[in-house]
């Protein structure tokens, strides 16, 4: 039970602490700044949706005004068996405005399907990839693309920021995570490639497209990582800005994790060739960013057992410390109890919101692996409001 302990901790600590510093030391002694001038290939927007009525009206009149030149630029949407006004008013807007492509698929057939579609019909030789939801920085297509006067890169990611967008805020769990995660990623960015991209703006060269599986849940991580096995880089660009708001409600916001999190189960298999050792430095980015974050939480389950078995065995010696492993248990107690305290108070104390944040993830990888397994992840996505 004692390897099992410290075979635990070491490997949670380097998951969680290990791999983000060892990245960013890396990206400051590897740097690859990426050559970046100010360009204006033609780009097609993509943005495919189903029920979005309360989105879809600003969000088209948005990316008509942004900081881009006008005949550089086409937008296509697809209507993925909407039966809301969503058609009415897309249609409406599409008389109105000749760079809007409409297309509708009478029945629901995904999201993936419907991004293969609307590629397909893409005249840009760089293609955006969107979501209603979520509002662009007014300069946010033209900082994306000065990427690609660089000809080793063949996608982008943006930058999402939870503000600008309402009155909520977001809470110190929901901050701090995404301040971590877009650390890791843009050290990641810096030394070579990232893993993945923001769904809400990311880009790519058109011709690298690859067509996605119908059942593909996460697109926004397919498409960069099979550029990347292409030989080409996938970088992180924090100036290319992207906002949304806030989770309404703790269900709506563990719904959302739990599917994001089924389909990085799913991509290990979609991926499984990112294993392979001998694809350099990509393979353990792979390996450290994404499997062993998915198995952080059984790996925490088990660090909690052995540690009450090896007190229960009565072994605890540790040095000059016999006490050590009731301490950590009792840390261990501490971290789960402010963590349940960051569910149930209303006032989102950040000394209790970041533990919960961090339990929610953890959970919702369990619920993400279940529903991977059982299959009971509907590859037709749901909108969050």
């Amino acid at each position: 039970m004692k390897a099992l302990f410290w075979f635990s901790i070491a490997i949670i600590f380097y998951v969680y602490l290990g791999y983000p510093i060892l990245i960013h030391l890396l990206s400051l002694f590897y740097k690859k700044p990426v050559k970046i001038k100010y360009v204006y290939p033609m780009a097609s927007i993509i943005l495919p949706v189903h029920n979005e009525e309360e989105h879809i009206e600003e969000k088209l009149n948005s990316l008509m005004h942004i900081n881009y030149p006008e005949g550089r630029y086409e937008i296509l949407i697809g209507s993925d068996g909407s039966t809301d006004r969503t058609d009415e008013i897309v249609t409406q807007l599409t008389a109105e405005k000749k760079r809007i492509k409409f297309f509708r698929q009478e029945r629901r057939q995904g999201k993936c399907n419907m991004i293969n579609f609307l590629v397909n019909h893409a005249t840009g030789e760089i293609v955006v990839f969107t979501r209603a939801r979520q509002e662009w920085d007014i300069n946010a297509l033209e900082q994306i693309v000065r990427n690609f006067d660089d000809n080793k890169i063949g996608s982008a990611s943006g930058a999402l920021f939870y503000d600008g967008l309402d009155n909520r805020k977001p809470s110190a769990g929901v901050r701090a995570y995404w301040e971590y995660e877009k650390f890791i990623r843009k050290s990641e960015s810096g030394m070579g490639s990232m893993l993945g991209a923001t769904g809400a703006l990311y880009a790519i060269r058109r011709e690298l497209f690859p067509q996605l599986p119908k059942d593909l849940i996460l697109d926004d991580i397919y498409i960069p990582m099979k550029i990347v096995e292409k030989g080409y880089r996938a970088v992180f660009d924090s100036k290319a800005k992207v906002y949304d708001k806030v989770f309404k409600t703790p269900k709506e916001e563990f719904s959302r994790r739990s599917r994001t999190l089924a389909g990085n189960f799913q991509l290990l298999i979609y991926l499984k060739e990112l294993f392979n050792p001998f694809r350099g430095k990509i393979s353990w980015q792979f390996f450290s960013h994404k499997f062993l974050r998915l198995m952080a939480p059984f790996l925490l389950i088990i660090l909690l057992v052995s540690n009450v078995t090896v007190i229960k065995i009565g072994t605890v010696p540790f040095g000059d410390s016999p006490y050590f492993y009731r301490i950590f248990l009792l840390l261990q107690i501490i971290f789960y109890v402010f963590a349940l305290l960051g569910v149930l108070l209303k006032n989102k104390n950040k000394v209790f919101d970041i533990p919960r944040m961090f339990c929610l993830m953890n959970i919702a990888a369990v619920v993400g692996l279940y529903r991977f397994l059982a299959r009971r992840q509907d590859v037709l996505w749901e909108k969050v409001v």
